[in-house]
């Protein structure tokens, strides 16, 4: 690590007022990262630049009237979802993106401009050892990651999560690391402005919790640190950008397609191209089976998609990229077009 001596940590409280009204509302809205930018208004004046991986803290500039304030986005995940591709994203000053497949969708639909946005590859996979594969289970089965978004639209979880479960409980072919999106048991109720949907989340029985070839994990490290992707043989999901991690490795797929959507050409759901699509878990015993082998078809689209997606430099960290294109940015009030090397 290098020098931290002129970093400050600073933890972002709210009054009494809005913890309490949080108890209730966090349940549906992120209500405490709300007030969290309503309540630090002074601190946020305060700063040249603020840099989020998400796209609440745009309201200090649309609602809270900070418009000097230069803010810079840098998305968690690198995912096909139409949330990702809000206008939203027009009101940061700066948007660092991980590689070609985002940038082009963002220019086309004039997200950002040539002179604001730089593709600087994705940190997180500065800090991982992606050969590291950690051990889950005693024995030698095919492990599969269930790894199920919590949009309520989107999600296998509401309609085919519980019977995914059960079928892997009656079976002993294989291991199954349940380890839904972090965000799925945090809130109670789910809700999608995107899609107006609201469903309230289904609980996990206490049966599946004890049997020695299923594994549960409700938002460990482990279900954002890639434990799970670097270790399991086969991804089972639908929409979440974890999909995006787990092809450093070109690894077979399934997606359950629980809503019927119709994804065939639709960028939303370009990651489902990368293996098997089935549309009940009475599919899943076959999926399985043809999934113990990957189909090379797949796995020459893995690859250039993983290419497509994330663009990293062997001789330059993603963090030194982005911190490179944030001082260019600052100082002369856009990017250097030499650090958008895809």
């Amino acid at each position: 690590m290098g020098d931290t001596s002129g970093v400050e940590l600073v933890h972002i409280d709210i009054g009494r007022v809005a913890k309490a009204v949080d108890v209730l509302a966090r349940q549906i809205i992120p209500f405490r990262r709300i007030a969290s930018l309503r309540e630090n208004l002074k601190l946020f004046s305060g700063f040249d630049a603020l840099v989020v991986p998400e796209t609440t803290s745009a309201l200090l500039k649309s609602h809270f009237g900070l418009k000097q304030l230069k803010l810079i986005y840098l998305p968690h995940g690198a995912g096909d979802r139409s949330v990702g591709f809000r206008d939203v994203t027009r009101f940061f000053d700066l948007v660092l993106l991980p590689g070609a497949k985002t940038r082009d969708r963002m220019l086309e639909r004039n997200l950002v401009r040539p002179d604001n946005h730089a593709v600087v590859g994705y940190p997180k996979f500065d800090i991982i050892d992606l050969a590291d594969r950690k051990r889950f289970f005693d024995n030698d089965r095919p492990t599969v990651l269930y790894n199920p978004h919590f949009d309520p639209r989107l999600s296998s979880w509401w309609d085919m999560g519980l019977q995914v479960l059960e079928w892997f409980a009656r079976q002993e072919q294989y291991n199954l690391i349940f380890a839904p999106h972090i965000m799925l048991f945090q809130k109670r109720f789910h809700t999608s402005v995107e899609h107006r949907k609201l469903r309230r989340r289904i609980d996990i029985p206490e049966k599946y919790r004890h049997l020695p070839h299923i594994r549960i994990d409700e938002g460990s490290s482990h279900s954002v640190d890639m434990s799970y992707t670097r270790s399991a043989d086969i991804y089972l999901g639908d929409a979440s950008s974890q999909v995006y991690e787990w092809i450093y490795h070109p690894r077979s797929c399934i997606f359950l397609n629980g809503h019927a959507a119709r994804w065939q050409d639709n960028p939303d759901y370009a990651h489902w191209e990368l293996g098997q699509v089935i549309d009940r878990v009475a599919d899943l015993p076959a999926a399985l089976e043809k999934a113990r082998t990957l189909d090379e078809v797949f796995r020459t689209r893995q690859t250039r998609a993983f290419e497509q997606t994330f663009s990293l430099q062997p001789d330059r960290s993603s963090a030194q990229r982005a911190a490179e294109a944030i001082m260019s940015f600052l100082s002369s009030g856009s990017v250097a077009r030499d650090l958008e090397t895809v």
